[in-house]
């Protein structure tokens, strides 16, 4: 076996055992035979699941398309101020998507005032579009949400939120955009 199929093999292995976000056992992620990583993700616009490309950049490509804050918050798994990003107090209709790269994450529809200080969501648009892993740092154990599609740091789900599902996903407003929906 040649040294790239091995890598090839490695990558496709990697990616479908530390993928697996949906709780259900079933990949999130795959590797085509070209190596590129593509997600399964639910699409609000087109009311369906899709296969996208995963989004990977440098750190300097990162560092252009995104402010100051923007970066520090999705890239560096920064949390900005209580009460101070854009859409904590929200109440428009429509969808959360991913500043970094447009995949969709929560509904308005699931959206509640928490307290925080943060927009607070009780679910996501679809289990695949958001990564869940363990946080440990700061002396706590948390369970950190990312970006399903480019890793970006969104924040933080609690179980201490509203029925049906009693969670509490505490996000970023400037890991997220806002798009208005009639």
């Amino acid at each position: 076996m040649k040294r790239h199929h091995i890598l090839l093999a490695a990558i496709a292995i990697f990616s479908m055992v530390g993928a697996c976000s949906n709780g259900g056992g079933t990949p999130a992620a795959t590797t085509t035979a070209a190596g590129t990583s593509r997600v399964r993700l639910y699409s609000v616009a087109q009311k369906g699941y899709i296969m996208s490309d995963k989004v990977i950049k440098s750190e300097a490509e990162w560092r252009r398309l995104l402010t100051p804050e923007q970066y520090h918050v999705t890239r560096e798994q920064g949390t900005e101020r209580a009460y101070t990003g854009i859409t904590w107090n929200n109440h428009e209709k429509g969808i959360y998507r991913c500043i970094c790269c447009g995949n969709d994450l929560y509904s308005s529809d699931t959206k509640y005032e928490s307290g925080t200080g943060w927009p607070s969501f009780w679910e996501p648009v679809a289990p695949e579009n958001v990564t869940l892993r363990p946080d440990n740092g700061l002396f706590t154990k948390r369970t950190e949400v990312v970006c399903s599609r480019c890793g970006a740091h969104l924040g933080h789900v609690f179980d201490d939120g509203p029925q049906p599902t009693g969670l509490r996903y505490c996000m970023n407003s400037a890991a997220m955009q806002f798009v208005k929906t009639p």
